[in-house]
């Protein structure tokens, strides 16, 4: 399953989710960008986190064993 998310600091991010091998970060200008960019993930299939900590980055990876 895939994942994506929202967060101001994808370092700290990917080291909370495990580091993922295939972790992918997009970096976001307006929180509106992001939103839409997480709306889109969700129609697409990905399972998208929610009450993240905050936009500026959106990330996705691949959920396995060693992900948290």
């Amino acid at each position: 399953m895939k994942y994506a998310g929202l967060t101001d600091d994808p370092r700290t991010g990917k080291e909370a989710h495990g580091k993922p091998i295939d972790w992918n970060d997009h970096e976001f200008h307006r929180e509106e960008d992001a939103r839409a960019w997480e709306k889109t993930m969700s129609a697409c299939g990905y399972q998208v986190g929610t009450g993240g900590e905050g936009w500026k980055y959106g990330y996705t990876f691949t959920i396995t064993k060693s992900t948290r």
